[in-house]
């Protein structure tokens, strides 16, 4: 019987490629699956763990039945657990495990074909361990294949050497279609080392496809002279590109579009047409923002880096339109490329928001600091808009309007006053988030805490909200403002 089994083990290793010790424990597997099935199965002791030890120098083996020692109070099987206070406490304690040689089975038909059975899967599971192995270091690279199959979902792609990916619909391009037998380059962005689903996932929407392509394409970039900062795409349609180079003497945006467009033009043909826009990335938000936005031109610009907004500002309603692009392509992808909120507006427009916004500055400084209008106007014109800011800045930044130190002394205690009242009122009114929401998938205790503070306290009230209710807490943002909204009206739904 012995032999038996070292001829099994030697076999299926040389046949299979799989190490004997892999073979050796499938046995193990399988002689346990039998004997329980034998001797065990549909009786009072059915829950019984087994062990079964093959010898690898002459293929022999026992069986050994096994009992974990519990505390009383978790004693609930006795086939396979020992009761402490059965036990002797010097020889025994919680967690041990009490071992008793039973016989063992024949290794006969039903032993067989149970190890057949486990040695299939082990097989199985070496084999995908070996092209996990194989494509690990591939993430993120292009991958040639060819199309196998169509399933419900997506494509089954040939890869050659017995290695098989899976594009999903969601990942191809938009209107593209695939037939068998069709080349095909996509990037490889997962490797999946889990038993169940595809293994290897292919990608042809992702802006990683983008940045492999260029890399392909464009020797500059892959002999990192010039560098890509970020990209994004609307797949099928447009894509922005931001580049730097590490090379003074070198265009980025010319090396890439290559002479008479060539190069981007290759990129383009391989991503079915999708109009590709190089922008010419900067340290500087504003420079970058403008650049994004091209082909239109900027008349200004106002960050608010804290918050990551920008007002974009366009001296014609031609070039407010261009900036926005079809269907608000073009200032979408700009915005998720320099990661700003953009908003676009005349100049005319924000002239009057301007004005609007001063005048409710100044009537706030004449009413509740209880001062001149003129007074009110000069701290407006300073760029001050809320009292915790006169309250808390130096003294000394008045002397621009030429303040007497007394002045000064009773407008920052009147301020300091008024903004302790309203801390401890706003104080008072913070509703406590319900242990649903704070227990929701994707969001945190801070974010929690600042959707109740606008009154967002209930999962309920989470799906009321729109995107841009909550877009500008921190740590949200527009895209995953959205996620948790359409998670929390999952429950209109179920």
């Amino acid at each position: 019987m012995g032999r038996e089994i070292l001829t099994v083990a030697e076999t299926v290793s040389n046949e299979k490629g799989v190490s004997r010790e892999a073979i050796f424990e499938a046995l193990e597997q399988a002689l346990v699956a039998a004997t329980r099935k034998k001797y065990y199965d549909g009786t009072h002791a059915e829950e019984a763990q087994l062990r079964v030890e093959i010898d690898r120098k002459t293929g022999d083996y026992r069986t050994f039945r096994q009992w974990t020692v519990v505390a009383d109070e978790d004693h609930e099987m006795p086939a396979c657990q020992d009761a402490i206070s059965d036990m002797n406490p010097e020889q025994w304690s919680i967690g041990d495990v009490r071992e008793l040689e039973v016989p063992s089975i024949e290794f006969g038909r039903i032993a067989a074909q149970i190890a057949k059975q486990v040695i299939v899967q082990k097989i199985r599971e070496a084999e995908r361990a070996l092209i996990a192995d194989a494509y690990e270091e591939k993430v993120g690279e292009l991958i040639y294949g060819e199309v196998k199959k169509q399933t419900k979902d997506g494509f089954i792609i040939d890869l050659g050497e017995n290695a098989e990916a899976y594009l999903s619909r969601e990942d191809m391009i938009p209107k593209e279609l695939l037939r068998p037998k069709q080349r095909l380059t996509a990037i490889l962005y997962n490797v999946n080392r889990e038993g169940r689903g595809a293994q290897l996932l292919l990608s042809r929407a992702k802006p990683e496809m983008l940045i492999a392509l260029m890399k392909k394409e464009i020797p500059e970039i892959s002999e990192e002279i010039i560098e890509i900062k970020g990209a994004v795409r609307q797949p099928g349609v447009r894509a922005k590109i931001a580049v730097k180079t590490n090379d003074h003497r070198i265009d980025p945006v010319g090396a890439c579009i290559g002479m008479r467009g060539t190069r981007i033009q290759a990129v383009q043909s391989e991503l079915n047409g999708e109009r590709i826009d190089v922008v010419v990335w900067s340290d500087d938000p504003a420079q970058y923002i403008a650049s994004a936005l091209e082909p239109a031109d900027v008349s200004g610009i106002v960050l608010d880096e804290e918050e990551h907004t920008a007002d974009i500002i366009f001296a014609t309603s031609d070039q407010l339109a261009r900036a926005i692009g079809s269907q608000g392509q073009n200032v979408r992808l700009a915005s998720e490329l320099t990661g700003f909120k953009l908003n676009m507006m005349l100049e005319d427009e924000y002239r009057a928001q301007q004005q609007n916004e001063a005048q409710q500055y100044l009537d706030m400084f004449v009413s509740r600091l209880e001062i001149e209008e003129d007074l009110a106007m000069a701290l407006v014109e300073m760029g001050f808009t809320s009292i915790e800011e006169i309250a808390y800045v130096p003294a000394e930044t008045f002397d621009e309007i030429q303040l007497d130190a007394e002045l000064v002394e009773l407008l920052q205690s009147r301020a300091k006053e008024i903004a302790l009242a309203d801390a401890l009122k706003q104080q008072e009114n913070i509703q406590e988030p319900s242990s649903e929401l704070l227990a929701m998938e994707g969001i945190t205790s801070e974010i929690a805490y600042a959707l109740a503070a606008r009154g967002v306290v209930t999962v309920d009230d989470l799906a009321d909200q729109a995107t841009d209710d909550i877009s500008d807490i921190e740590g949200l943002g527009q895209e995953v403002a959205g996620q948790l909204i359409m998670k929390a009206r999952e429950s209109w739904f179920n």
